[in-house]
């Protein structure tokens, strides 16, 4: 077979650019040049080790993303209350991630279960933990009213296992987003190979446990540094192995970390702008980028009732009709519940949120103020910030809490929560080391800034020495509202003293937070996503549930634009 000069030279050049292809391919696969420094970054013989590949943030377990934006904050309608604690302003907050429902019966029972199995009641050590986490089902009683059937049964009975979980105080609901953050990434890791299977279920212990924050800080430690079960990465050694020259040489970064890019945020309670963004979802009736108008209700329209066809007189939600009218009459007009109900049971909103609007009202994270300051701050307004950091012992390692050092917040009616657990790492506040000479914060506590410090006091004297808020009498104080105490002897016998003054002017206090979203309790009025109320953060109610959400680490959608759409 003949083969001319130029079909040959073709045949080479194929050959060249075939074999090229493959070293580059070849090439990219064990090595990438930063564009920082040019350095190698993933290579095998060493070099910056960073996360070279983009990833999203993949949504955790019962979230729906919420992309951010800006919104009209506050009453845009009559405020026949005249409570004046909510004036429209323009606000803007970041996407993040809120429950599809409201955190129900069946999923707060898996966090009792865990805490009995792990932290058992009946050890001394652990007596308090199961007791301070277990909803306040005595909440359903009244006076003049039959209600044992709920205090008995709402709770456990699987006919409510998907209602919404109540008696939930504010802090035991930060308590369970903490605990879900940790079984959540706890999966997470088990799945991508970096925990022992089944042991987040078989291996578990009060002493030896996952804690995320711990993980991150000193993987070792978590599980009481069982190497068994905290594995390291696929193609890591298992253990220090010396050189070509006998040096012992400890493999780094072989467990997971924040640049893994799996791990994720923590859940929370969200705060009262993302709640209200979230609940009033105007996205549903944006056209470009300007709103047709304020929505009443997470739904369009005026009316409580539904206009379409299939359903049409049904109602959108479930609240409290009139007087004596829970439900409606019977048969047509009634909404499907006279307590609460059971979750999706209503139509979704346009974020594809259910109940943001009746069954429950909900806690947020923020602390009350009839004011929103809007001229400090207008991107993801909250108040409630105390900022603090990991404990470090005297030996110069993290502090990590065990079963004979589990800090407990002590209620005002003495119940007792646990607010740390065995495995978790001990929190301090932010001290002179990250505070001295900055322009955005300068205290632990933000609480009071701008309101209720006291330099928003009139007594607070400009240019003088004297700032110190601990040092307000409670003539001076803004805020000042009764002073319940309780203590605690050394043999666990409690004394609870009521503030009985008659000189307090207030019920809002620095442990008083907001709730949203109208209840079953609750006339129409109040489901309008805008309006907000005050309880106080230790006590609960048979109307106040919650929901967890969660930032959004990176871009602000996840989905590519159209004009309209």
């Amino acid at each position: 077979m003949k083969v001319n000069k130029t079909t040959a030279l073709k045949i080479m050049l194929s050959l060249t650019l075939v074999i090229g292809l493959a070293s580059c391919s070849k090439k990219s696969k064990t090595d990438s040049a930063s564009r920082g420094t040019g350095w190698n970054v993933s290579g095998a013989k060493g070099g910056f080790k960073n996360a070279s590949s983009h990833k999203e943030q993949a949504t955790g377990p019962g979230l729906i993303f919420i992309e951010g934006g800006t919104f009209t904050k506050g009453l845009v309608q009559d405020d026949v209350m005249h409570d004046w604690n909510n004036i429209p302003n323009q606000q803007h907050v970041m996407s993040f991630y809120m429950d599809e429902t409201e955190v129900t019966n069946l999923m707060y029972l898996e966090y009792l279960e865990w805490l009995k199995k792990v932290y058992p009641p009946t050890e001394e050590n652990y007596k308090n933990i199961y007791e301070g986490a277990s909803p306040d089902t005595l909440v359903w009683r009244n006076r003049l009213g039959y209600n044992e059937t709920m205090t008995n049964n709402y709770l456990r009975h699987p006919a409510y296992a998907n209602y919404p979980v109540v008696g939930v105080n504010w802090v035991q609901a930060v308590e369970f987003s903490r605990w879900r953050t940790d079984r959540v990434n706890e999966a997470v890791l088990e799945k991508n190979g970096y925990l022992k299977k089944n042991a987040k279920s078989l291996d578990v212990s009060a002493e030896n446990n996952f804690s995320s924050e711990t993980y991150l800080a000193a993987p070792t430690l978590t599980y009481g540094g069982n190497e068994e079960i905290v594995l390291k990465a696929k193609g890591a050694r298992k253990g220090p192995k010396p050189d070509k020259n006998g040096k012992v040489v400890e493999e780094k970064n072989v467990y997971a970390q924040r640049s893994t890019g799996i791990l994720l945020p923590e859940y929370r309670l969200p705060t009262e702008s993302e709640w209200e963004y979230a609940a009033a979802a105007d996205v549903g009736q944006r056209e470009y980028n300007t709103y047709k108008g304020q929505k009443k209700y997470p739904w369009s329209g005026s009316y409580t009732r539904s206009g379409k066809r299939s359903n049409k007189g049904f109602q959108l939600a479930n609240f409290k009709q009139g007087n004596g009218d829970y439900g409606g009459i019977a048969g047509w007009s009634d909404d499907g519940a006279d307590i609460t109900n059971e979750v999706k049971k209503y139509p979704a909103n346009d974020f594809g949120l259910y109940d943001m609007a009746g069954n429950v009202a909900e806690w947020v994270a923020d602390v009350y103020r009839p004011i929103i300051d809007v001229e400090t701050n207008d991107f993801n307004y909250f108040r409630g910030n105390v900022y603090t950091k990991n404990k470090i012992g005297k030996d110069g390692k993290l502090d990590i809490i065990t079963s004979s050092n589990v800090v407990y917040d002590t209620l005002s009616n003495g119940k007792l929560v646990a607010k740390s657990l065995p495995g978790e790492i001990s929190q301090v506040p932010v001290d002179d080391n990250e505070t001295y000479l900055r322009q955005n914060f300068s205290t632990s506590d933000n609480i009071n800034y701008r309101d209720g410090d006291k330099q928003s006091t009139k007594y607070y004297k400009f240019g003088g020495a004297d700032a110190d808020k601990s040092k307000m009498t409670d003539k001076e104080a803004m805020y000042n509202a009764p002073k319940h105490n309780v203590k605690i002897d050394s043999l666990g016998n409690m004394d609870r003293k009521y503030d009985k003054s008659t000189k307090r002017t207030t019920l809002i206090n620095d442990a008083v937070r907001v709730y949203k979203g109208g209840s079953w309790r609750d006339r129409a009025y109040w489901l309008d996503p805008a309006q907000r109320r005050f309880f106080p953060q230790d006590m609960a109610t048979d109307y106040i549930g919650f929901r967890c959400a969660m930032s959004r680490v990176g871009s602000k959608s996840n989905t590519k634009k159209s004009p309209r759409n």
